[in-house]
Formats: C-alpha cells, sequence, structure tokens
C-alpha cells in the first residue's frame, strides 16, 4: 500500500485528518484512562478481569488505515468518505480499552455488569455489544448471553462496544472484551496480518491453524472451570 497511488487531493485530506487527529489526541487520552478506572474500580467487575489495558492510536497507524480505506474506495470507482471534519464519528477505534478474563462461561456476567457501568457513568454505547467470532458453538453461546453476533472469516474472537464520551467534543472508544487464549492469535495476527493482509501464504494459513489451537484451548480451559464447578 504505497501513498503514490493515491491522488494529490486525497493525500491532503488525509494529511488533514490525521493533523486533526494529532491535536485531539489528548482527549482520547483523557475517555480511555476514565474508561479504565470506572471498569477497574468496580468491585463486581474486578474478579473477572484478568488484565486490563487501554491505548490510542497513533498518527502513523491512523494514516496507513487512511490510505488503504482511499485505495480501496478508489478501485471500487468511489472516493474517500473521511474528512478531518467526520473523522471521530466515522472511525471507532482511535482510543481502545481491552478487559482480557480466563473462560467463556464468564461473559454473560461481565457484559451485564459493563453496561450497568456504563449506564450508570452515563456513556453511550452507540454499537454493540457484538461478538465476532468464526466458532459456530461460541457463535450461539453468545446469543444465549443477549450479545448479537457477527461471523469473521478471518477467524478473530472478539466481543465489541462502542461507547461514546459524555462530553461537548463528540468522540468514541471501542471497548474489546476477549479470552487470554483469544488474546494470543489477535496479538499474533496484528503483529503479521495488520493492516494489510500478510503476501506470504504460508504465514496465512499458520494463522488459521493458531486460530484453531487458541479455539481448542479455550474450549479446555472452559471445560476445567465447568469440572471444578460441578465438583
Amino acid at each position: 500500500m504505497k501513498k503514490k497511488a493515491l491522488k494529490k487531493t486525497v493525500e491532503r485530506k488525509i494529511d488533514a485528518a490525521v493533523q486533526h487527529f494529532s491535536d485531539n489526541k489528548h482527549l482520547f487520552e483523557i475517555f480511555a484512562k476514565s474508561l479504565i478506572v470506572h471498569l477497574a474500580e468496580n468491585q463486581e467487575l474486578a474478579p473477572y478481569i484478568h488484565f486490563l489495558k487501554y491505548r490510542v492510536k497513533d498518527p502513523q497507524d491512523l494514516r496507513n488505515k487512511l490510505i488503504k480505506r482511499a485505495i480501496n474506495a478508489a478501485s471500487a470507482g468511489s472516493n474517500l468518505e473521511i474528512t478531518k471534519d467526520n473523522l471521530f464519528t466515522q472511525i471507532n477505534d482511535l482510543a481502545g480499552v481491552k478487559i482480557l478474563h480466563l473462560h467463556t462461561e464468564q461473559l454473560e456476567a461481565i457484559n451485564r455488569i459493563i453496561i450497568e457501568i456504563l449506564t450508570e457513568h452515563k456513556y453511550p454505547i452507540v454499537r454493540g455489544p457484538i461478538g465476532m467470532c468464526w466458532d459456530l458453538e461460541y457463535e450461539t453461546l453468545f446469543q444465549e448471553f443477549g450479545i448479537t453476533t457477527e461471523s469473521r472469516d478471518s477467524m478473530y474472537t472478539s466481543v465489541h462496544y462502542v461507547i461514546e464520551a459524555n462530553q461537548k467534543t463528540s468522540i468514541k472508544a471501542e471497548l474489546q472484551v476477549r479470552t487470554l487464549m483469544e488474546e494470543v492469535w489477535g496479538e499474533v495476527s496484528h503483529r503479521v496480518n495488520y493492516p494489510s493482509e500478510s503476501i506470504n501464504k504460508s504465514c496465512r494459513e499458520q494463522l488459521k491453524v493458531l486460530a484453531r489451537f487458541t479455539s481448542g484451548c479455550t474450549r479446555l480451559v472452559d471445560s476445567i472451570f465447568q469440572s471444578e464447578k460441578e465438583g
């Protein structure tokens, strides 16, 4: 993906959007930190959290994302619709918070508590919760927990919420919830297969194998905790 493939007008539009984000990055930092505090300090949620962290998107990563969208739009005969004026409403993951937990059954309680926390602090959920998954068994389980699902051919598994800040400037953050095993696949895939798909066919196939291994590990962890509960 090369920037030289873009028209100068599109390059300038991307430059303006990235600069606008850089100028307001501190707002996303503040919002993400406030979410971390509200989640971490909730006594009902605390026992389910194995790990909790946040990040704000790097401006260069945003640039790469917009370049990719612009190239895809041009290939489809259209134009990049994102500008500095609508960036904060069009891109949901400029800030992100991640909760890692141990086993799938916990998700029912985690989802309920998260919604209660966000409601208490008047943070609107503008999208979600959505369970992104490729395993039909877990898709069914998510639905039983009241979570809408979306199938992902990429073999990505996670539950996402898009949350809006209750402040004058309209900004959003993405909350991701997944198990430790799902995080293993997600981190490896992010390093080698994002934002552009790897050109190495063997690498792409190995990621599919890893997804099946981590899914199997998740099932095993689920089974261990189920057995322990049954005594």
